[in-house]
């Protein structure tokens, strides 16, 4: 499965306010985030969609291999899928969603 996205969809796209992956709405609603979905849970929720991912973002990065790139280490994507990805995403996310992220999941939010 393929999460890049076409320089011509860049204007619908969203952004993961936790890992950054850039795709449209409908796409993280019928797919949910490839990176974060275990701890957001957007698979079919549209509400979660807009609590979790912004519109308002700054630049993207296309990674083909994470793993392998140096961008990638130092935007911190390097354990992601490949994709698009956003360098800054504005928005926070709701507090019961950083709560179940760090005391369940034992991830650390880093805005």
């Amino acid at each position: 499965m393929s999460f890049f996205m076409a320089p011509g969809q860049q204007r619908q796209g969203r952004a993961c306010m936790v890992c950054s992956i850039v795709m449209t709405q409908d796409r993280f609603i019928k797919e949910g985030c490839p990176n974060c979905e275990d701890f957001l849970g957007l698979r079919g929720n549209r509400e979660a969609v807009g609590d979790c991912t912004s519109q308002v973002y700054e630049g993207v990065i296309t990674l083909a291999q994470p793993s392998k790139s140096w961008v990638a280490k130092w935007q911190r994507l390097d354990n992601y899928v490949p994709g698009t990805y956003a360098t800054k995403v504005s928005g926070s996310l709701p507090e019961e969603i950083v709560d179940t992220m760090e005391n369940e999941h034992r991830i650390r939010y880093i805005p």
